[in-house]
């Protein structure tokens, strides 16, 4: 029984050296995988967060707030206590809308007013909101990910908030 014991653990042993040695798994095709997005650190985008609901919080404003990486992988999400779900969702997806765009909700909001095609688009996808409250997170012109807040009494609470979130962690982006 001991030299079965023995021998068992020498084959996991071996097993787990040989595993570790393993390089990683190519994605379907033989290609490498993916590196990581770009975007804000877990901490820089908590702190943008936290930023956006105090701000909003000055405003007496009860928010939800989302920060997305480059590749729109969710980061962060607050809501204020009393926070509607519609409110939250509406950051999310002005969050998505900036990034996928490539500009802020508002100017999406306001280039579908004579952009059909646009509107259409935006329109078609329920993960789209085109209000005020979706900001870029930029380095020297590169965006890597996105800020949006939802839920404000006026969709320019929501914007101003927005871009407090974002000054707040721009100069440490990388």
């Amino acid at each position: 029984m001991k030299s079965t014991t023995i021998l068992c653990t020498a084959m996991i042993s071996a097993s787990l050296a040989s595993w570790a040695q393993t390089p990683p798994v190519a994605a379907a095709g033989g290609q490498p995988p993916a590196p990581a997005a770009r975007g804000p650190s877990l901490e820089l985008a908590l702190e943008a967060a936290q930023a956006a609901l105090a701000e909003c919080g000055t405003r007496e404003q009860k928010i939800g707030v989302s920060v997305v990486d480059s590749a729109g992988v969710l980061k962060v999400l607050l809501a204020s206590d009393g926070a509607s779900s519609r409110g939250v969702q509406s950051g999310n997806n002005k969050a998505v809308t900036a990034l996928t765009f490539k500009q802020p909700s508002s100017q999406v909001g306001e280039k579908i007013k004579t952009d059909a095609d646009l509107a259409a688009k935006v329109a078609a996808n329920p993960n789209f909101n085109a209000r005020p409250g979706g900001v870029l997170l930029q380095v020297n012109g590169e965006i890597v990910g996105a800020i949006g807040v939802g839920g404000a009494r006026g969709s320019e609470n929501d914007e101003a908030c927005a871009l407090t979130g974002a000054k707040k962690i721009q100069d440490r982006l990388k």
